[in-house]
């Protein structure tokens, strides 16, 4: 009785002279707070294996590096063309929302050109991916002196059809709504074109890719053949010293 009588006596002794260095609330290997070892809540407040909640996001930084990695096609100026923009509307619940469709060409004004389309919430970022997106599916279309085709072509694609026509050096750019910004993207000078079926700006754009896209130059063709460039433009009625002057002009 004097021992225990001595031990409550003591400043900071429990009182019902519990040693105070006697483990509470234990409820197992799992330490204090834990749950066996299934490693619910082990190790002072972690997920087992899984380690501390607060590095669930160390790995995530790899996305975000693959989505800010756009540069540009070779460090080159690229004309761009706003050709449509497109405004749709869903009616929910607290009202409307509206989302933007664009439509873009691109081109380096020496013979690539592209389109691409892009939608989003907001006008600003509808454009950007419709501009990344004709980066992306950039054309080669061959031209006589930089400034015209070489033939004429046909083009169709839905509802639209399209006629291109070369043209002589002053004629300029004959073409309305989107065919025109594509061919001033494209670095044409002269040429003449006639749009039937539609106006719709997407089909007269990919129907004027189709028709560019059957582009061949002389080059080309007497590469293919195994002849002479002289030769295969000899055969129009030309004479052979005017069919040499034109193949020596001939670039691509």
């Amino acid at each position: 009785m004097a021992d225990t009588n001595e031990i409550q006596g003591q400043p900071g002794a429990p009182a019902d002279g519990t040693p105070q260095d006697a483990p509470t609330n234990d409820r197992g290997p799992g330490g204090p707070g834990g749950r066996g070892p299934r490693g619910g809540r082990g190790g002072g407040g972690g997920r087992g294996p899984g380690g501390n909640r607060d590095n669930r996001g160390g790995n995530r930084g790899r996305r975000d590096d693959r989505r800010g990695g756009n540069q540009e096609d070779g460090g080159e100026e690229l004309i761009e063309k706003l050709v449509h923009i497109n405004r749709v509307s869903k009616t929910v619940k607290g009202g409307k929302r509206f989302g933007f469709a664009a439509l873009v060409v691109v081109g380096d004004g020496k013979g690539r050109a592209g389109f691409g389309h892009g939608k989003a919430r907001e006008v600003p970022e509808a454009i950007t991916k419709a501009t990344a997106a004709a980066k992306k599916a950039m054309v080669r279309v061959p031209l006589r002196e930089g400034r015209t085709l070489h033939h004429d072509g046909r083009g169709h694609f839905g509802a639209g059809l399209v006629y291109l026509r070369a043209a002589p050096a002053g004629t300029g750019i004959i073409a309305g709504g989107p065919m025109r910004a594509i061919f001033e993207s494209l670095g044409v000078h002269d040429v003449v074109t006639k749009s039937v079926g539609t106006n719709n700006p997407y089909n007269m754009i990919r129907a004027t890719f189709e028709a560019l896209t059957d582009q061949t130059s002389p080059k080309s063709v007497a590469q293919r053949r195994g002849k002479k460039i002289a030769d295969l433009l000899g055969r129009g009625g030309a004479s052979a010293e005017v069919a040499e002057a034109e193949a020596v002009a001939v670039v691509e």
